[in-house]
């Protein structure tokens, strides 16, 4: 699991959009600040409430130059339509086999960890915080701008 001051594991997983699918790398973002946000699944009570969050201060973290990518173990389908009934502005990431959260130690009995990485624009994790199981609470929109406000 990467560590505040390592460098964020590299990769790619397929997304969706705005109802475009494709596949992101992380190191697109370099010269960007970053928010990981792993999330265990698409349309269940706390994910909902969390993303929907990010989506409220979606303004707020973008003006921070920050891209904000949700990364669950659903596939495609399932995130379309999770984003398109609540419209979210940020990319939802397919990592259906948790490879991604493995590396990122975001994987458990239960599934994908609630857990937030930030980056800053050169890819170092400058925050981390990995729920103990699945993780009922979330770190809020305004912890997210805290962190990336003081990031240069």
């Amino acid at each position: 699991m990467p560590q505040v001051g390592d460098t964020a594991p590299d990769f790619t997983l397929p997304g969706i959009l705005a109802g475009e699918r494709r596949d992101y790398r992380l190191s697109e973002f370099r010269g960007r600040k970053v928010v990981l946000a792993f999330y265990p699944g698409d349309n269940t009570p706390g994910c909902t409430k969390q993303l929907c969050s990010y989506r409220d201060a979606f303004d707020d973290l973008a003006a921070l130059d920050a891209v904000v990518l949700g990364i669950s173990r659903q596939d495609i389908d399932s995130h379309e339509g999770f984003a398109g009934k609540h419209g979210f502005a940020f990319p939802l990431l397919t990592d259906e086999g948790q490879r991604v959260a493995k590396e990122y130690g975001c994987n458990g009995p239960l599934g994908i960890k609630r857990s937030v990485f930030i980056l800053d624009r050169d890819g170092i994790v400058r925050y981390r915080h990995v729920a103990a199981l699945v993780g009922v609470t979330f770190k809020g929109p305004e912890v997210l701008a805290g962190v990336l406000a003081g990031i240069d």
